[in-house]
């Protein structure tokens, strides 16, 4: 099942997408799914008549995950992580697919990173691995946009990895979905840049989930970012950077300075 949030002329609301490529309809939603579960209205609309934006907003954290492809971790000269290496995202880095992204004006190097998201479902403390699919929601394409300059001066990935619009995700969230052995690819302006496969990450969907569980509580409408496959590389203003995973969809944005 395909959850979007989108926008008519009112305030954001939920739907379940459904429909061929092209003959999309998104069917709104009573109330939150998260809090309430999926219930369907008979108020329908054609996709391309609404607005897509950010299928959630994380209530409170988006985690990230760093050098979790070892051909990534290869191309930025660095060593794999003998654990997930774990960083917050403000829930103000957050766009949404169609988004025009702002390049900051403390970076000149700005990179894409396409990557496999995960969206909790359930709060959630200490999850066994095997119990891990209980507290997922569901799965969105992510682009954990990255100023390398900030990143290498700065000590710590806080403003590099999250500034505002530094996070986008979309176009929505699948819900049935099995995260290993999905093709993820980028593509900058039409040529593709990133081909890669989840199976290639260092640590999978469930125990990133697990890890991060064991330090510090989950919310629902929590994002985990799994990390990117190697190919990264800088944007400039009026670039275009399409983020895609098997399964889920493209996610695409234009870059501005």
């Amino acid at each position: 099942m395909r959850i979007a949030r989108f926008v008519t002329e009112e305030e954001p609301v939920y739907g379940v997408v459904t429909g061929d490529p092209g003959e999309e309809t998104v069917t709104e939603l009573a109330g939150d799914p998260f809090f309430v579960g999926v219930q369907q209205t008979s108020t329908t609309h054609r996709l391309e008549d609404v607005r897509l934006v950010a299928p959630i907003i994380p209530r409170s954290k988006a985690v990230g995950i760093g050098r979790n492809y070892a051909d990534h971790a290869a191309e930025m000269g660095s060593e794999l992580p003998a654990s997930p290496m774990m960083f917050f995202v403000p829930n103000t880095a957050v766009a949404g697919p169609g988004d025009p992204i702002t390049l900051p004006s403390f970076s000149d190097e700005v990179h894409y990173e396409t990557e496999l998201c995960v969206v909790i479902g359930r709060i959630c403390r200490d999850v066994p691995l095997d119990r891990v699919s209980e507290v997922i929601f569901g799965y969105t394409v992510g682009n954990d946009v990255s100023a390398r300059d900030a990143q290498r001066t700065d000590g710590q990935w806080a403003r590099a990895k999250g500034f505002d619009g530094s996070a986008p995700i979309g176009p929505w969230i699948e819900t049935e979905l099995d995260p290993e052995g999905l093709r993820i690819t980028g593509r900058l302006n039409g040529e593709t840049v990133q081909d890669s496969s989840t199976s290639e990450m260092v640590f999978g969907v469930p125990e990133l989930v697990s890890y991060a569980s064991q330090a510090f509580t989950l919310l629902p409408g929590d994002v985990i970012f799994t990390g990117t496959p190697a190919g990264v590389g800088p944007v400039t203003d009026g670039d275009r950077f399409e983020a895609e995973v098997e399964g889920i969809g493209v996610l695409s944005n234009t870059f501005r300075r």
